[in-house]
This record gives C-alpha cells, structure tokens and sequence, in this order.
C-alpha cells in the first residue's frame, strides 16, 4: 500500500516521461508505475498537464543576516517557490556563525522554526580559523569566506594568509570553501572616488564595482584552491569572464565550482534607473552583452547551479537617495524556479535536463547534501514538485511571502507556476496555500 500516487509528466534524465505514476511511501520514493500498474495507495493525486520535478534545492539564502526576514518567513517564500531544501548563510546579525557554539544555537532555532529542509554553512574568520573541524563534525556542509569587507563583525574580510590558511584546513575536513569574489580595495576606493565626485545615483553602485574586483578575487581564489587542494566554490558570479577562468583551473585539476543568480540573468546596469536601491545588488549588475555570455556558459554546462541569493531588506533599507546608504541584497527565494524555468526552459535557452541540474541535482552534490537530495528515484526523500509549464501569470510585490514584501522581478511575465511541493511525502505548498508550519522542516546535514 502507498501512502500517495501522483500521476503525472515525470522529467527524468532530461526528458518528461508522460504518464507515470510515482508512488510515495514513508516520506521516500517507492517506485516508478506505469499506467494500470501501481499499487493501492491511500491518496492520489492527478497531476495530468504538470512536470514531476525532484525537489529544488536553493543554494543561497539570507534568513538572518537581518532580523527582518527570519527561518519562518524565507521558508514560507521557499515553500511558495518550490525550494524543497535551502542552504542557509552563516552571516547572521548581530555576529555571523563562525563557532561551534553559534552554529549549535542556531541548529536548534532552525529546526524549531525551518517550513522546509535546510542545511547551513558555517562563516570562518581571521580569529575562528580553529573551529572548522569542529563545525564540519556538528553538520556544518561547507564554509563561506569573503574577500570583501561586508561587515566588520557579522561578515568581516578574510586577509590573505588567514584565507590561504582557512582553504588548508576545510581541505581536511572534505567540505568546500565557498567566497564572496570582490577585491575589498578596489571596491572602497571606487566608492570613496565616486562620492568625492558627488556620483551617488543608482548606476553609480555598479560602477563602484567594476568587473575587475570580481574577477581578480575570483583568480585569486582559484590559486589558493589550486595551492591547497581545496575544493572551491565561487558564489553569485556575476561576470563572464569569471567563468572563463574557472575553465582554465578546472583543466589543470583544480576543484571548483560556481553558481549565478537569476537577477545577473535578467537584469542589466541599464534596469538600475527603473529599480534604484532595489536592485542595490553584490556583486552589481553588469552589461547586456555580459547577461547573454552568462546564458551561453549556463547551457553549455559551465556554469553549476543558479541559487536565488535571498538577502531581503525592509523598503525603508532600500529608499535612501544616496546609492551608497542603501542595503545590498534582494528577496528571490520564491521566485527563483518560475524565472528559470520561465526565461531559460520555457525560452528555449536552456533544456529541462540542465534545469534540474543547476536547481537540484548539481546543488545536492556541490554541498554534500545526503544522496536522498536532488534526486527524483527509488528511495530517495519525497521532495517533489509539480509546475504547470504552461501557466502565464505577473509577478507581484503582494504574492511575495518574504517579510521584505516586495521584488526587484514585479511586473515580469512569467510561463510556469509551481502548483505543489512537496518535503519527505508531506505538501509544504499547495493551490496558493503555504501549509506548512515552523518546525515541519528537519536540518540536513553535510556529508564528510
């Protein structure tokens, strides 16, 4: 006996397969059913028209680096957008996540509070360098570093022989060290010039950050992986030319990889006139003929994974007319999977087999999630989603369930809406309702 039968469009290997019924048991996958052949189930649910996907995985989502937002709120907007499971940032106000301690602290908030899965990366500073071991043995699926001075205590720079150090020592533990790629001198001083200047206009934050910044740090984190035999991870590429040094490391060994996002996909500097502060972005965005680029690497298999980077800010964060006053970040959780699927399935620009891949399956591995993640067979957790492909609706702030209310995406026309998800045979969301509650999700730890 099941406990559910979906029968629906199921995508496996890059292809819907039509008709299939998937069977749900004890929160995993019992098998795959052709038509007359399943057995009896307790519930069934006819999903004729909608694709079968695993469950998606966000790779990068901010719940905490404001007490604005918190676990409830961005796991409601996951649940709404067909994120299964995120990977939670370490860069908590008021202190980050960079002990032992604060990492078990915040354990037990998120699973009392967690709608859907979530794993955690846990933040390295100069002066916490010898809590990695310990952070890799409480669960801890990678670690994330900048190059870049977000915030001198919650997400401090790492100086380069602390950062040459730290890739030493996450290599012993078999995780990976993600980075935050800006040179954080090459940033202040652009900053510093253009207010000198008096250039404090939306447009003005993109050019503070010139490609440049990104790509040296990027460089420079592919030399210190290449040095230590770290694997490296490269979070929000925004630049092409990024990727593009990737490949050159990957040819000599070097085990990195990258993820973009779905505003350096859709947006452009020329859109910072209409969005102002809302689209306040690190890294900014760039130019048109660095968006296509990024499309072309993204099909051709070059780039690994597309996450939301979720970092949402209150409006009143967002409405200062001095560009440099405004908080950086974006909410993008919940629609993370419609504009992908949207923009890049829909569009013909990427195909669904590389859809599942950077959104679910190319996740799971990159952060050593357990094999039950991103995978859509027998035994693996019932983590589902079905989308109706077909399905055209606009974008608006008020269908946004993340606290910050509002998106840099309103007004966009969208093919495809996430209908269900579903955690471990449980629906988290179903015909517009979160039906989730706090405490319904579970940690999921990294594996070593």
């Amino acid at each position: 006996m099941l406990d559910l039968l979906i029968t629906g469009d199921a995508v496996w290997d890059g292809q819907a397969i039509p008709g299939v019924g998937l069977g749900v048991r004890d929160g995993r996958i019992a098998g795959w059913f052709e038509p007359g052949y399943a057995p009896p189930a307790r519930e069934r649910v006819d999903a004729a028209g909608l694709l079968i996907f695993p469950g998606f995985i966000d790779a990068h989502v901010h719940c905490a680096s404001t007490p604005f937002e918190g676990v409830p709120a961005a796991t409601a907007a996951a649940a709404a957008g067909g994120v299964t499971t995120i990977v939670d940032m370490p860069f908590d106000a008021p202190a980050g996540i960079s002990t032992v301690e604060q990492f078990t602290a915040k354990l037990t908030r998120i699973r009392e509070q967690t709608r859907v899965d979530c794993a955690m990366l846990a933040a390295v500073k100069k002066e916490t360098l010898d809590q990695i071991p310990g952070l890799a043995a409480a669960g801890a699926c990678g670690y994330k570093m900048s190059l870049y001075d977000t915030d001198p205590v919650r997400f401090p720079i790492v100086p380069d022989p602390f950062l040459l150090e730290a890739f030493r020592r996450v290599a012993q533990t078999g995780l990976h060290a993600g980075v935050h790629a800006e040179n954080d001198l090459i940033v202040q001083e652009s900053v510093r010039r253009l207010r000198a200047a008096g250039r404090t206009a939306p447009r003005d934050h993109c050019l503070s950050r010139p490609p440049i910044a990104e790509i040296e740090a990027t460089l420079r984190a592919c030399e210190f992986a290449r040095e230590t035999g770290v694997r490296l991870h490269i979070h929000h590429v925004s630049h092409p030319r990024c990727i593009e040094l990737v490949q050159r490391y990957r040819r000599e060994g070097v085990r990195v990889t990258t993820e973009t996002c779905p505003h350096y996909l859709l947006l452009t500097i020329d859109d910072m006139d209409r969005l102002k502060a809302l689209g306040k972005i690190n890294p900014p965005l760039r130019e048109r003929a660095d968006v296509e680029a990024l499309w072309a690497d993204l099909a051709a298999g070059r780039i690994d994974l597309v996450a939301s980077d979720h970092a949402p800010w209150p409006p009143e964060n967002k409405n200062k007319p001095d560009i440099f006053d405004n908080g950086s970040g974006a909410p993008g959780v919940q629609t993370l999977v419609p504009l992908l699927h949207s923009e890049g399935v829909a569009k013909g620009r990427i195909t669904l087999g590389r859809f599942v891949e950077v959104l679910s399956r190319n996740v799971a591995r990159t952060f050593r999630l357990p094999p039950t993640k991103g995978e859509l067979r027998p035994g693996a957790d019932a983590d589902l989603v079905l989308l109706d492909p077909k399905k055209e609706w606009v974008v608006r702030d008020d269908q946004m369930l993340s606290n910050a209310r509002w998106t840099p995406f309103a007004g966009m026309k969208v093919q495809g809406q996430v209908v269900a998800t579903m955690v471990r045979g449980r629906f988290v969301y179903r015909d517009g309702q979160v039906l989730a509650k706090p405490g319904d999700g579970r940690f999921v730890p990294g594996m070593k």
